[in-house]
């Protein structure tokens, strides 16, 4: 085993070791340390002095020996030596109670009759600080805020040997920041709030309250935005500066106040007609108000008050569009609710009502702004008739005749309703039609018309039409007399009422016919004695006729389709009365009267020829009345002869009538115009030549003939 070393000194530097320093021992290759407090002890091997021995107990006295070792074993422990561990280094406990202080504090330190602390900027500036104290606890004022310093401490013992040392670095909490300054955006409801940056601040907090509600911006630059602000609120904004050590005092409250909510409670009024009141809740922080009106035709207007209410002019059949903004010295509130107001359409204009009929009125219109549908309303009499279309046009009808009414037109929109106030316009219908009653005949051309008077005011035009063409009359009563009516035609009379508001439809027709037109000629002409032909004229309506002759003597009648008619049974020489009948197909008689008529004389009896001398003949007859003229006609195939006795004599004589011929004899009563009668009986007689100039007068009756 290698010598025994020996201890050239051994001391303490720090709490927990012991550094030893010996001589060398030829062969050693390592040492052992050994330091003993009691029955403990510590062994180190090193391979050369000095060595320590670590892992020991502050301020505690250790026996410290050194043994020599090689591959041989180990050497006996050298002579101790008594050595004394330094005081522990004081555990700090550091913080900056400002932003110019220190507190510096820590526990006891066993052993220790004192402590030493120091303090100096870790950048190097300025000088150090220094304080010596039993205490444990002290603190550096008057320190540069948010600056870094690094502090020393240790303790010392009853010795004045200094113990171990403790080095800590610490941070002065930072000032306040300046200049603290606060940008609102209104649009955003968002601020950003900015200052000046402090020396030795890592992070800022800026703190936005308002009531109870807080909200916090954490930053390390010199600027944060704070989202999400409410409107119509006053905000108290601080920033406080922090760092390692711990913040800054807060600055003093900034006043931020947001923009006005939006208004609430927005309601729109047409308190008259074209004017819009448009009004709103009160809104906190707002100082003034501005309303904007906006017409569906793109025409705005606006109104600025520190009110809650706005009137406005405002046009019928419009739509408008309404806003309210509050506004403060922070800008202006958010859009809220925007709310239209569509006012009731305008009155229908150009009113124009045009009867079509008695009881039918077409309304037309010109077409209106905001008007969805019409109403027509007409209002008279017990009723009211309504027309509803989106057309601007309509017709109403079944009106009651001869009735004012007043016509309304409204317009209706579906946001707004009805105009109500829409002037009327008067109208009258025409006058009812009236009803005629009966019709009387006053005389062959004159008729009387009644009806029933069913208007006011209304004049009554009476009119009889028909082939013959038209006739009128007119009252303002209930009757009205047709004059002049021409005979044999055929009417159809109407009646209609006229007024200033129109002309009614015309009546039921009823139907109307003159008597028949009287013949105007008629021709009387004697066929045979006792048999006589009437003829006369087409009378205008008649369909028969009745023709009469009629004398003390007796009565000939005939009735008949044709306008001519035999009449027998006629006494020859009477004088008769002639009338005629003229009958319509509906029975009515027109009584025509005309001049007498007499019949021819009656026929001569007993005609007989006599030879006279001198080739003469005599014809005798009997005369059926003395005061009766008479002519006697001889025919024959020499010559025709006639004579006429004088006055009161019932025969005559005809000279130089030539023999040897057939003649025959008519004699006749003689008339005072017209043709001679035809109708008396004839005779033949044959005349014959009797030597030189005697002849016979034969009598040819028939088959026979008389020789004289």
């Amino acid at each position: 085993a290698p010598d025994i070393p020996v201890i050239d000194q051994a001391y303490s530097k720090l709490s927990n070791s012991i550094t030893v320093e010996w001589r060398a021992v030829p062969g050693a290759t390592n040492y052992m340390l050994t330091a003993q407090d009691g029955d403990s002890f510590v062994e180190t091997i090193v391979k050369n002095s000095p060595g320590t021995v670590m892992g020991l107990k502050p301020a505690t006295l250790y026996r410290i020996t050194v043994r020599s070792i090689n591959s041989g074993g180990k050497s006996q422990p050298s002579p101790f030596r008594k050595v004394k561990t330094v005081l522990a280094a004081p555990i700090l406990s550091v913080r900056s109670p400002s932003c110019d202080s220190i507190a510096v504090s820590w526990k006891a330190v066993r052993m220790a009759s004192g402590f030493s602390v120091s303090l100096v900027r870790s950048d190097g500036l300025g000088r150090m600080l220094k304080q010596n104290t039993t205490n444990t606890s002290l603190i550096f004022t008057n320190l540069d805020p948010g600056t870094l310093y690094t502090i020393k401490a240790y303790a010392w013992n009853a010795n004045g040997m200094p113990g171990d040392d403790f080095t800590y670095n610490q941070r002065t909490s930072p000032n306040a920041p300046v200049d603290v300054k606060v940008a609102f955006n209104s649009g955003a409801l968002r601020a950003v709030v900015s200052w000046m940056p402090t020396e030795g601040a890592l992070t800022y907090s800026v703190t936005v309250s308002s009531g109870l509600l807080k909200l916090r911006c954490n930053t390390s630059s010199a600027s944060c935005m704070v989202p999400s602000l409410q409107c119509s609120s006053e905000y108290y904004v601080s920033v406080t500066a922090y760092n390692d050590a711990g913040s800054s005092e807060p600055t003093d409250a900034v006043s931020l106040k947001t923009i006005p909510c939006a208004p609430v409670n927005i309601s729109i009024e047409e308190d008259e007609p074209g004017h819009l009141l448009v009004s709103w809740s009160s809104v906190t922080l707002g100082h003034y108000y501005v309303v904007f009106v906006k017409s569906d035709d793109g025409l705005e207007v606006h109104c600025n008050t520190s009110h809650t209410q706005c009137h406005f002019q405002s046009d019928c059949g419009f739509t408008y569009f309404i806003s309210v903004f509050a506004y403060n010295k922070a800008g202006q509130s958010p859009l809220g609710d925007v709310l239209n107001y569509t006012t009731a359409p305008c009155c229908p204009s150009d009113l124009r009502a045009v009867f079509v009929s008695s009881d039918t009125v077409r309304v037309t219109w010109a077409p209106v702004r905001g008007a969805d549908l019409y109403e027509t309303r007409a209002a008279g009499g017990s009723g009211v008739v309504l027309c509803r279309d989106t057309a601007t046009a309509c017709t109403l009808s079944a009106l009651r005749c001869s009735t004012p009414y007043n016509i309304t037109v409204y317009s209706f929109s579906e946001a707004r309703g009805s105009s109500t106030s829409c002037a009327p316009q008067y109208v009258a219908t025409a006058p009812c039609s009236p009803e005629i009653k009966n019709i009387s005949k006053e005389g062959l051309s004159v008729v009387s018309v009644h009806w029933q008077p069913n208007n006011e005011g209304a004049t009554y035009i009476v009119t009889a039409r028909g082939e013959a063409g038209l006739w009128h009359c007119t009252s303002t009563r209930n009757s009205c007399t047709l004059m002049d009516l021409p005979c044999g035609s055929a009417f159809s009379v109407s009646a209609i009422a006229r007024s200033p508001a129109g002309q009614s439809l015309p009546s039921y027709s009823i139907p109307l016919e003159t008597a028949p037109c009287c013949p105007n000629d008629l021709i009387l002409t004697q066929v045979t004695q006792s048999v006589t032909n009437i003829s006369w004229s087409v009378g205008r309506g008649a369909q028969t006729y009745v023709t009469t002759l009629e004398s003390p003597k007796g009565q000939a009648k005939c009735h008949t389709l044709h306008t001519y008619c035999l009449l027998g049974c006629i006494t020859c020489g009477t004088n008769y009365t002639v009338s005629l009948r003229a009958i319509s197909e509906m029975g009515l008689t027109s009584s025509c009267t005309y001049q007498g008529y007499s019949s021819s004389a009656c026929c001569p009896s007993g005609v007989k020829l006599y030879r006279l001398s001198n080739n003469g003949i005599r014809v005798f007859w009997r005369a059926s009345d003395e005061t009766i003229n008479y002519n006697a006609d001889l025919h024959g195939s020499k010559g025709n002869f006639s004579c006429t006795p004088s006055s009161g004599l019932s025969h005559c004589d005809i000279t130089k009538i030539p023999c040897g011929d057939v003649y025959t004899v008519v004699v006749a009563p003689v008339t005072n115009k017209g043709p001679k009668l035809t109708f008396c009986p004839k005779k033949i007689y044959s005349v014959t030549c009797s030597g030189s100039s005697v002849g016979m007068v034969i009598y040819r009756g028939k088959s026979n003939a008389k020789h004289i």
